[in-house]
């Protein structure tokens, strides 16, 4: 039994180095021309929420910590960081139309609300991106104030 557990151990640690070579792309662009905070006007108090709370998987500019270069959990990241931005990435902001930016806008002011973003593991694994009432309602106060705005200047 004992030389099982043994042979068992060494072919997990082979294993577990072996999937290290397998590591998926970095999230991580220098192109700022289209993204959100290029293109509309954001107080620094929200854009500090956005920031925390957002950027790292609805942006094209990830902020990875050592952990996240250890697979599997690096498969784990970019998976979610993939699926968030097919839904939302603000680095591509500026090339949504204004219909698309209205709708965006309303779904983080309902997600954020709803308290299903940002998502429960990392609020956990970040202290900063866990929003209080107040953070929520602010942001909620813009994206309304800014879609009245887009909209606004699309009918002018």
């Amino acid at each position: 039994m004992r030389k099982f557990l043994r042979v068992a151990f060494i072919v997990l640690v082979i294993g577990f180095v072996a999937i290290q070579f397998f590591q998926p792309e970095k999230n991580k662009s220098e192109d700022r021309t289209n993204h959100f905070f290029q293109k509309e006007q954001v107080p620094p108090k929200i854009e500090s929420i956005i920031t925390n709370a957002c950027l790292d998987c609805h942006s094209n500019e990830t902020r990875y910590v050592w952990y996240h270069n250890i697979a599997p959990v690096s498969w784990l990241v970019n998976k979610d960081i993939t699926e968030g931005k097919e839904h939302l990435n603000f680095s591509e902001w500026g090339e949504k139309s204004v219909l698309e930016k209205i709708t965006l806008l309303d779904e983080i002011c309902e997600e954020t609300e709803q308290k299903a973003m940002p998502l429960k593991l990392y609020r956990l694994a970040y202290k900063k991106a866990k929003l209080s009432e107040d953070q929520i309602n602010e942001l909620c106060a813009f994206t309304t104030r800014l879609s009245e705005d887009l909209l606004a200047k699309e009918n002018n």
